[in-house]
């Protein structure tokens, strides 16, 4: 079982689990939203993908290193089948993508879409299940369109330039692919181990994007790599991968998984706090009221998953 034991600094010894759990969290909640700013800071000074390709081929050695030293069995035939079909969703094409949409939007903008993905998990569960939906997650699901709507408002005429409209689909297609990512990863959680799973995914994505990247020309030599994209890239390897994921998971360990689900409020508005800040990203009346009835509408539909009731019904998909 991982922990943050030996991670901390002496006074944090002293303090509870609950007070660790709580601190842990926190880190969650900030470095996770920093992703977005790592992540367009380095697709300013390189290709996307494969800045994308670097990031995930060097954290999942990292983590399969750190699994492998403890023990981990690999997987054995049919064992395989999850795990490259969630490489290809949760990376090839979720995390991929929403790092090269962040080249063209804001990364406010860009974390906010990325919040919604319980919306489509119940966009597939309407569309695919005879049950009726529950009407909180309905109600969530109408709150969060609403949001959506008044957040684009203002860019209505930003939607006439292509990049801005390629920004918006790429990142748009990143959270479907996550949504569908999610809705496997419950079906088929028992055939494999979530957590060595999750460095296997990422090897496997990032080196078939980057043999992508070379015959296609659409990658730079590492040498013309600027200081800034590797240094995004070492800090979305080092804190927004590693540290955040041990720290997530001592969180899942130690508080209830709705105490935990607060990370994913809390991450859009790190990112457009420090888009402001950092790249003079408009922070406007119409990003903010948007973004909070968004996160409100994933708010409820997150609640009526207490219960596990779209689980239930979504699973058979």
């Amino acid at each position: 079982m991982l922990t943050l034991k030996n991670l901390y600094p002496s006074f944090i010894k002293n303090r509870g689990t609950r007070f660790k759990a709580f601190l842990a969290l926190g880190l969650v909640c900030f470095f996770w939203g920093t992703t977005w700013i790592a992540s367009k800071e380095g697709v300013r000074h390189m290709p996307a993908l494969q800045l994308a390709g670097i990031r995930q081929l060097t954290g999942g050695i990292l983590y399969i290193a750190f699994f492998m030293s403890k023990g981990r069995v690999w997987p054995r035939g049919k064992e395989w089948r999850p795990i490259l079909i969630l490489s290809f969703l949760n990376f090839m094409l979720s995390n991929a993508l929403s790092t090269w949409g962040v080249k063209y939007i804001s990364a406010g903008l860009g974390s906010i879409i990325g919040a919604t993905f319980p919306l489509w998990m119940v966009v597939i569960g309407l569309f695919s299940n005879k049950k009726s939906m529950p009407a909180k997650a309905i109600m969530g699901f109408i709150l969060g369109f609403a949001g959506i709507c008044v957040i684009f408002y203002e860019h209505l005429y930003d939607f006439l330039n292509a990049g801005f409209l390629l920004g918006i689909l790429l990142s748009l297609a990143a959270t479907w692919s996550w949504a569908f990512g999610t809705i496997y990863t419950k079906q088929h959680a028992k055939s494999f181990n979530p957590y060595f799973s999750f460095g296997l995914q990422m090897v496997i994505s990032g080196i078939i994007i980057l043999a992508i990247c070379e015959p296609t020309n659409i990658s730079i030599p590492l040498k013309n790599i600027p200081w800034q994209s590797w240094a995004s890239i070492a800090y979305l390897v080092i804190f927004s991968s590693v540290i955040s994921f041990v720290a997530y998971l001592y969180a899942l360990q130690h508080l209830s998984a709705e105490q935990t689900s607060i990370y994913a409020y809390i991450n859009p508005v790190v990112a457009v706090s420090f888009g402001a800040m950092l790249f003079g990203e408009k922070l406007t009346v119409f990003i903010a009221l948007g973004g909070i009835i968004t996160l409100l509408g994933v708010y409820l539909i997150n609640h009526s998953l207490k219960g596990h009731r779209i689980e239930k019904e979504i699973a058979r998909v």
